[in-house]
C-alpha cells in the first residue's frame, strides 16, 4: 500500500480526498486524514475502508513527526505559514510533499536540501496558484514552439457564486477563506507591467482601478489587480513581454462598493476594537464616523463617503445589515477586519444547495511572422453544492493528481518546484478535463500595441 498523509480536512480538501479514495483500489492507496478537529477528519473520510482519520496538533512536534514518518508522501492543506515545519520533517524522513500554496521564502530556502535528498516538494498546485500556471504555460509553450514571441500576458481568476445561486446585490458569496477575501489587496502596492511601463497601485486605490472582462455565456465581469504580477515574469519566460498583469475577478459593481469599506477603515487588521463583543453592527460602523448630536449613522456614512441619495450602492450596504442595532458582534477584542468578516459571513455564506463558480481568463498577445496575434483562454467551473464546491474541486483535484504522478515516478524534476513543466501540467490538465475543468481557447484580434 502507498500511504498518503493529508494534513488538513477543511473545505478545500473535500474533492482532493474523494478523488484519492475513488482511486485507492486501482492505485493501491491508504489515506490518513489528519486534522486538529477529529470529527471533521472522520467526516472527510466518507467511511471509506482505505481511509483513517486521526487527530493531529501540527504544533506538537512528536505527533507531527510520528505521522509524517509513517507516510510515503505528505499533502499539506494547512494555511501557508504552517507548511514549513511539515516541510522540514519531510526532509528529515525523506518524504515528498505537495501543497496548494505559494512558495514562501522559507520554503524556497529549502530547495538545495530537497534536491540533495532526491525529493519533490510540489507547491502552487491548486487553482490560483496552480491551474493558472499550468494552463498559461501550456499556451505559452505552444506559442514558442510554433515560432511565436509572447509580448503580452494577462491572467484573471475569481471564486464567485453561480448564476443560479446569485441572489444578493453584491453578486457574491464566500467560496473560500473569508478572511483572505476581507484582507485582499493588503501588504503592499499592486505592481504590474503595462505597455513597457511599470505600474503601481496603492491599497487604498486597488478597488477603484478595475477593468471589464466579457465571457461568453456568463456576461460581464470586472477585475482588480493582484498584489504582485511581476514575480512570474522569469518563471513564465516573459522577460521580453511589455505587459504582464494578473487580477482577481468579481461581478461588475463589487469593487466600487468594497472600496467604501477600505476607505472607512473596516478592513484594517492591525488593531483591536475595545468592547467589540458588546457592539452592535450599527455601533461598530458609527465608531468610524464623526460625532454629531443629531445626524443619524446613515446620514454620517453617506456624507463621509460621498454617497449620493439615489446611488444603488446604498442598497448593497443596507442588505448587509450594517446599520442593524440589535445584532451583537460577539467577538472579544476583535480587529475591524475580523468584525467585518463576521458581518459578511452572516450574509454571504453558501446555503446547502447553493453552487459556486470559478472563472479563469487568460489573454496571450504574441508576434509571429511579423504579425500580432492574440489567444483568449477561458474556463468556467460550477460547483455541485455547499460541500462539493467548484473551489474545492479546482484546488483539490490538481493536488491529488500531482500526488499520484509523484507516487508513480512520473515527475523527474527534484527540489522545491511548481507545476510549470510539461511532464506535470500536461497529465494534470488532461485529467482535469474529465472533471469538467476545460479551457476554451479562441483567436481574437490583438488588442494591444507592438513595441
Amino acid at each position: 500500500m502507498k500511504n498518503i498523509l493529508i494534513i488538513g480536512a477543511g473545505r478545500s480538501a473535500t474533492a482532493l480526498i474523494k478523488y484519492l479514495l475513488d482511486h485507492s483500489e486501482t492505485e493501491n492507496l491508504k489515506l490518513t486524514v489528519a486534522d486538529l478537529n477529529i470529527e471533521l477528519a472522520k467526516k472527510s473520510t466518507l467511511n471509506h475502508p482505505n481511509a483513517t482519520a486521526i487527530s493531529l496538533n501540527i504544533s506538537d512536534e512528536i505527533e507531527r513527526r510520528n505521522a509524517i514518518e509513517k507516510a510515503d508522501i505528505v499533502i499539506s492543506m494547512l494555511p501557508a505559514f504552517m507548511h514549513i515545519e511539515v516541510a522540514k520533517d519531510c526532509i528529515t524522513f525523506k518524504k515528498n510533499l505537495v501543497t496548494a500554496s505559494y512558495i514562501s521564502n522559507e520554503m524556497r530556502e529549502l530547495d538545495e536540501e530537497v534536491k540533495n535528498a532526491g525529493l519533490i516538494f510540489m507547491n502552487e498546485c491548486g487553482l490560483d496558484p496552480g491551474i493558472d500556471h499550468m494552463s498559461a504555460m501550456k499556451v505559452l509553450d505552444k506559442i514558442r514552439e510554433e515560432g511565436g514571441k509572447p509580448i503580452h500576458f494577462e491572467s484573471f481568476c475569481g471564486g464567485l457564486v453561480a448564476p443560479e445561486s446569485d441572489n444578493n446585490l453584491w453578486n457574491y458569496k464566500f467560496t473560500w477563506n473569508p478572511r483572505n477575501v476581507v484582507l485582499a489587496g493588503q501588504g503592499g502596492a499592486a505592481k504590474f507591467l503595462q505597455q513597457g511601463s511599470f505600474k503601481y497601485i496603492p491599497y487604498q486605490r486597488i478597488f477603484r482601478r478595475t477593468e471589464f472582462l466579457d465571457i461568453e455565456g456568463y456576461g460581464r465581469f470586472e477585475a482588480y489587480a493582484n498584489r504582485d504580477s511581476l514575480s512570474y515574469r522569469k518563471v513564465y519566460g516573459l522577460e521580453n513581454a511589455h505587459t504582464i498583469y494578473r487580477g482577481t475577478i468579481r461581478r461588475v459593481g463589487y469593487s466600487r462598493a468594497w472600496n467604501l469599506f477600505v476607505q472607512l477603515g473596516l478592513t484594517d487588521d492591525t488593531y483591536q476594537i475595545e468592547g467589540s463583543e458588546n457592539m452592535t453592527n450599527r455601533e461598530f460602523i458609527n465608531s468610524f464616523l464623526y460625532y454629531h448630536p443629531t445626524d443619524s449613522v446613515e446620514v454620517k456614512f453617506r456624507l463621509t463617503l460621498s454617497i449620493p441619495q439615489d446611488d444603488l450602492i446604498w442598497d448593497k450596504l443596507v442588505e448587509l445589515d450594517l446599520f442593524n442595532d440589535t445584532n451583537k458582534i460577539g467577538l472579544v477584542n476583535a480587529t475591524p477586519a475580523q468584525i467585518l468578516e463576521k458581518i459578511l459571513a452572516d450574509k454571504w455564506t453558501l446555503e446547502p444547495d447553493d453552487k459556486d463558480m470559478i472563472v479563469m481568463y487568460h489573454k496571450f498577445g504574441y508576434v509571429m511572422n511579423g504579425s500580432a496575434k492574440q489567444i483568449d483562454a477561458t474556463m468556467v467551473c460550477i460547483g455541485e453544492n455547499q460541500v462539493q464546491t467548484a473551489m474545492a474541486k479546482t484546488v483539490g483535484l490538481p493536488v491529488a493528481i500531482a500526488t499520484l504522478l509523484i507516487l508513480n515516478n512520473k515527475i523527474s524534476t527534484k527540489g522545491v518546484i511548481m507545476p510549470i513543466e510539461k511532464e506535470v501540467y500536461n497529465p494534470i490538465l488532461d485529467e482535469l478535463e474529465k472533471y469538467g475543468i476545460i479551457f476554451k481557447e479562441i483567436e481574437v484580434p490583438y488588442e494591444g500595441e507592438i513595441m
